[in-house]
């Protein structure tokens, strides 16, 4: 069963940003998006719960330098997509 993914207003604000900046990687991370959609524990996306005042929280990898933060909820097949950035904007 595939995920589905939610885009609070916040967010796509801070995706919009984030991809104004760095174009050169849009692709990647609509790549990384849909594959979130299909099966969020691929291991491309080095999927992992966070810790400390984040711990609510997964991350997944756009590419060695980006990652998203995102809350997952397994019983609805929920993603909610929270940051975008590199690891000192989202953690």
């Amino acid at each position: 069963m595939a995920y589905v993914l939610i885009y609070p207003d916040s967010n796509l604000k801070r995706a919009r940003k984030f991809l104004r900046r760095h174009p050169d990687i849009q692709k990647q991370y609509q790549k990384t998006l849909e594959l979130l959609e299909l099966n969020p524990h691929h291991p491309s996306l080095r999927l992992h719960n966070l810790s400390g005042k984040l711990k609510a929280l997964s991350s997944v990898s756009i590419n060695m330098n980006y990652r998203i933060t995102l809350e997952f909820e397994i019983n609805n097949h929920e993603i909610i997509l929270i940051n975008v950035g590199d690891p000192e904007q989202v953690y």
